[in-house]
């Protein structure tokens, strides 16, 4: 039942919102927000388990919780004159269940319901389900959109099909966010942001942890640079990186689900192939972090002629194959770009275009364009030392046709310094020649995240060069790498004098 009925019943057994969104996370929030802002437009949120969805509670949040302490415990070892111990886990713990809202193995979300309600938006407890054009089901409910469907059901962890490895219930990204006991020692399948993430703040909590990775580097979907330098400070703090292993058998007699976060049973084995042949690892718990799937199964796909799996959109977040322009999907359901933020953007274009068409104004501009999905995503994974990256990498951009050139150095200003004595990173460039724009940074450092908005304005804006010579970094900030960048760069073109 919804905690706030506003929507009118066409008859008895039906009720009318004029939006309608299936997923309350970031994305659908935001969807909903932006759709009847300003209005007498109704709309309800259909959310099976918490509002607030995967990043308040799973995901971003608890993650950003358990790293933090490492970072700051690095910086201050960074510095003489300062003594620094830790982390403390339990008080670790303790603040990541404050930002989590977790009381007694549960998540509140009534903070993010109260949220809701007061943008007018009606929470609706339950599984939604397409059942045929602007129909949704809610048990044996029957909701219907005078103006939109979103969809904003999202991914959920993909567990390899590996021989053994279901049966020994190993953890997902759900249960290492949300540990309540450190294991000793743990094995990741998996060589992406979540991977190196968990595998950063398993290992400052006192895990030993070891990593398998398919492929020859971290980090595949960023400069190569980056992943090295995690590589080489994950190496550097006791982690185990295995290059082109992969799981081939798990066997765990003892599993046995004690519930989220808490070891699921005895000693896990783990046969693994690698360059070398065959290692068995024996570990307390086993983390996947192999990638993500839609949750698009049982949501009625098949009711409007689609098919299970991402659902593909135009620009304005409008699913493809479906007639009538009343079918949306934002978030990670679309397989743009797997990122909350992004899903937040995606929600908010969503958003603006119901409410453009729902009171008959014409989509121009770019607020009705969700174009940053393909040439500005930022993106931060808060390992240590952080990476940071917006726009294309290099490879990328030669593949997408662009003449570039790169420029790349580390990097070492009074502001690194200054900052702590043992700062090392660095910074990169890909300049689109035709234009003489930035088409993509990448940064890695301590705390380099901070330092990715200028990027993503510059990649965003089509910012020239020469402009950027004006934007002049402040002294002694870390931000002045972009100096020396753009220094570097001129350095390196032939003089047109």
């Amino acid at each position: 039942m919804p905690d706030n009925d506003r929507g009118t019943g066409a008859d008895s057994g039906t009720t009318e919102y004029d939006v309608i969104v299936l997923g309350g996370g970031p994305a659908g929030e935001n969807a909903a927000d932006y759709a009847i802002a300003g209005s007498d437009r109704t709309a309800a949120i259909v959310e099976p388990a918490k509002v607030g969805g995967e990043c308040s509670y799973w995901a971003c949040i608890p993650s950003k919780a358990l790293l933090r302490p490492g970072h700051v415990l690095g910086a201050a070892l960074g510095l003489p004159g300062i003594e620094a111990a830790g982390p403390d886990t339990v008080e670790v713990l303790r603040r990541r269940d404050e930002f989590v809202h977790a009381h007694n193995g549960d998540h509140d979300d009534s903070s993010q319901v109260e949220w809701a309600t007061q943008q007018g938006i009606d929470v609706i407890r339950g599984t939604g389900r397409l059942d045929g054009e602007r129909q949704v089901r809610v048990a044996d409910r029957t909701l219907r959109a005078r103006s939109a469907v979103v969809l904003a059901t999202g991914t959920h962890a993909a567990v390899p099909d590996v021989p053994g490895l279901r049966d020994a219930l190993p953890w997902t990204s759900r249960d290492a966010t949300n540990l309540h006991e450190v294991p000793k020692r743990v094995v990741v399948i998996g060589g992406g942001v979540v991977a190196c993430e968990a595998a950063t703040w398993l290992s400052a909590l006192g895990s030993e942890v070891t990593v398998l990775v398919r492929g020859g580097r971290l980090l595949a979907g960023v400069e190569p640079f980056a992943g090295e330098y995690v590589a080489s400070a994950l190496t550097a703090q006791g982690v185990q990186i295995l290059f082109g292993t992969q799981p081939r058998r798990v066997a765990r007699p003892a599993a046995s689900d004690h519930g989220e976060g808490r070891i699921h049973g005895g000693p896990v084995t783990v046969r693994a192939q690698g360059p070398d042949g065959e290692t068995t690892l024996v570990a307390d718990e086993i983390v996947v972090a192999a990638g993500r799937v839609p949750s698009t199964g049982g949501i009625g796909l098949e009711t409007v002629g689609l098919s299970a799996g991402y659902v593909q959109v135009d620009d304005q977040l409008t699913v493809s194959g479906v007639a009538g322009e009343w079918l949306y999907a934002v978030g990670d359901i679309n397989h743009r770009a797997a990122l909350t933020h992004m899903g937040k953007y995606q929600g908010r274009v969503c958003g603006d275009v119901i409410s453009a068409r729902a009171e008959g104004r014409a989509l121009s501009g770019p607020r009705y364009r969700a174009d940053a999905d393909h040439r500005a995503v930022p993106q931060v994974v808060f390992t240590d030392p952080e990476v940071a990256a917006v726009g294309l990498t290099a490879d990328a951009a030669r593949k997408a046709g662009y003449d570039i050139r790169t420029v790349e150095l580390d990097i070492a200003v009074a502001g690194s310094a200054l900052a702590r004595d043992d700062y090392t990173g660095r910074a990169a460039l890909v300049i689109d020649n035709a234009t003489d724009t930035v088409v993509g940074a990448t940064f890695v450092g301590p705390d380099v995240g901070e330092q990715l908005h200028a990027a993503t304005i510059a990649v965003a804006g089509r910012v020239p060069l020469d402009a950027l010579w004006h934007a002049v970094p402040a002294f002694p900030a870390i931000s002045e790498f972009w100096l020396r960048l753009l220094e570097t760069d001129r350095s390196s073109l032939p003089s047109t004098g």
